[in-house]
């Protein structure tokens, strides 16, 4: 069944495993200064979707773990823009965050 316009899906997708081959001598290269490659790996696939548009802002949110600020934070430190997006957009995106934030007790 298909969700009503404007209603959003909440079904989580099992995570996906990737497996990359880095020769030695490059894999040490990038490790170098304690660096974690496979985060490292992560974010680079975040930055490029985010900059083609295949990921919105909330997905590379999730993919990292960070907060909205934290994921804009994040966009700013590596020179990649804010997406110009449609007022529909902005509020798919708010509501989003918001379905996601954790709940404080009144």
């Amino acid at each position: 069944m298909t969700p009503a316009v404007g209603q959003y899906s909440r079904a989580k997708l099992r995570d996906m495993e990737v497996t990359l081959h880095i020769p030695d001598d490059i894999a040490k290269r990038l490790s170098a200064g304690g660096s974690d490659v496979s985060r490292r790996a992560l974010e680079a696939i975040a930055l490029e979707g985010y900059r083609d548009q295949t990921l919105t802002l909330y997905q590379v949110s999730e993919m990292l773990g960070l907060s909205r600020i934290q994921t804009e934070d994040f966009l700013g430190q590596h020179h990649v823009p804010l997406a110009m997006i449609d007022e529909a957009d902005l509020d798919r995106e708010a509501a989003l965050f918001e379905a996601a934030s954790p709940r404080k007790p009144r």
